[in-house]
């Protein structure tokens, strides 16, 4: 016997996954967890058993329901899981899968469309984070298809516009945890001679722990493949990342899909600044939503690892050009002309798709569904 679960499975940016009504899970949080495992077939690096894709980004699930709160249309819930772990990790946000939200709520009648044009307030229950997202409907249904693209998805969507409204401390207690626009952090593990290192920790909506690629003997140039393949560079990244997690205040982050790892170098393609992110322990082929938002504020911060890096416009209003491996992600920033330290607006453009749309099976020894 299997339990069947209605499931609409979605791209969001450059990421995927199957995503629920949360009425239609388990409200006891254990059993959800292990309801989300089984339908993305985790553990296994190959999620052969499930809907996963074998990879971070298309090891993710979306949870969405109408919401109580005040001026706020709908609540995100993101899980992130790993496809050879057992772990469910709801802290952390994703901007990506936050782009299909609007799109499946409209398709499972959660709202109704508004007219050519629809746009609904979003709280992401994760991090208690608010966004108006904006996306069109012509005669009340999502449009698909269009002209926006985005680096590291293929083709062309209609254009999805995300305005976040307070980004900061997202998971972390302040834009800047340790208090510094820039520390310096010695590092010692197994595989590595022991180094000193100037790293920026941020949190503009996803914690990020920032460095120059030169520091740690790297260009920031190389391809996904040759990164994940660094075994060296990668027990460095993840022995910073343990220690300089307690001085962010996220206390033992082993089992934890944050901070992110992100090495910068000066841009070259006409970009701001180029980027290689690991999500942590994997080279992203992109670059995620919010990550991108966390790196261009670290950009107009003056004293971060980004001074003297990243080519940035004049004026309160920048459009930051974040290059990748796939290409780049442009964010919108704003900053306070009283404060030009202070972020008070980032705004980008995301794309999505509907995949699939019915029902995924997981067995009944893991849930039996809802009592009749």
């Amino acid at each position: 016997m299997q339990t069947a679960i209605p499931c609409y499975f979605m791209r969001g940016g450059t990421s995927k996954g199957p995503f629920f009504l949360e009425s239609d899970l388990p409200a006891d949080i254990a059993t959800r967890d292990r309801v989300l495992l089984a339908v993305m077939g985790s553990p296994d690096k190959r999620q052969i058993d499930g809907l996963g894709g074998a990879h971070p980004l298309t090891s993710k699930v979306g949870i969405v329901r109408r919401s109580t709160t005040p001026g706020v249309a709908l609540d995100f819930l993101f899980a992130q899981l790993q496809p050879d772990k057992d772990t469910v990790d709801t802290t952390p946000n994703c901007g990506n899968m936050l782009a299909a939200v609007l799109p499946f709520a409209i398709e499972r009648g959660l709202l109704p469309a508004q007219g050519a044009v629809t746009t609904a307030r979003i709280l992401t229950l994760n991090t208690q984070m608010q966004c108006d997202v904006t996306l069109q409907t012509p005669g009340g249904c999502v449009e698909y298809a269009g002209d926006a693209r985005i680096d590291g998805a293929p083709g062309s969507s209609a254009p999805i516009t995300i305005n976040f409204l307070d980004t900061a401390g997202s998971v972390c207690s302040s834009l800047l945890p340790t208090g510094k626009v820039k520390d310096t952090v010695r590092v010692e593990g197994e595989g590595f001679v022991a180094f000193d290192i100037d790293v920026t920790c941020i949190d503009n909506g996803m914690p990020l722990v920032l460095m120059r690629a030169a520091d740690v003997g790297r260009t920031g140039y190389e391809s996904v493949a040759d990164l994940n393949a660094d075994t060296e560079l990668k027990a460095k990244l993840e022995a910073l990342r343990l220690k300089v997690s307690l001085q962010m205040g996220l206390g033992d982050v082993s089992r934890k899909n944050y901070p992110k790892m992100t090495l910068i170098a000066a841009p070259q393609d006409g970009g701001s600044i180029s980027t290689r992110s690991f999500i942590p322990h994997v080279c992203h082929d992109a670059i995620g939503v919010l990550a991108a938002v966390t790196v261009g504020t670290a950009c107009v911060l003056e004293g971060s690892v980004c001074q003297g890096v990243a080519v940035m416009p004049a004026g309160a209003s920048k459009k930051v050009s974040v290059e990748h491996p796939t290409g780049e992600f442009s964010v919108e920033l704003e900053t306070d002309p009283a404060n030009p330290q202070s972020v008070t607006r980032a705004a980008l453009l995301r794309t999505a798709r509907l995949i699939m749309r019915g029902e995924v099976m997981v067995p009944a020894s893991v849930w039996t569904g809802h009592a009749a």
